[in-house]
């Protein structure tokens, strides 16, 4: 009598999406900084601040899908409780007899 919690679930060409997305913004950026009119020390400044965002979105993607999973994990915890509760709950039993 378990009830089975459907996963969301990405698609194929939504991973494809987001990783072409992704790359193409990437460089993007990269080619930008590369032909900024500065001097080096500007432009190594900047693509040290590009490398630092996009460790940190990566960083921060991590903790948001682990902070979900857990959310999950204490769902189906609670979930398993209820049912176990239900399962051994009987509406006919009367109790001091």
């Amino acid at each position: 009598m378990t009830k089975v919690i459907p996963q969301q679930q990405t698609t194929a060409a939504y991973a494809v999406q987001a990783a072409i997305s992704f790359t193409i913004a990437l460089g993007a950026m990269v080619v930008g900084v590369a032909y900024l009119p500065v001097g080096a020390w500007e432009r190594a400044f900047l693509a040290v601040g590009l490398l630092y965002v996009v460790t940190s979105t990566f960083t921060l993607a991590k903790v948001v899908r682990d902070r979900q999973q857990e959310v999950q994990v204490v769902s189906r915890v609670d979930q398993a409780r209820l049912d176990k509760l239900l399962a051994e709950h009987d509406p006919f039993k009367v109790e001091g007899i």
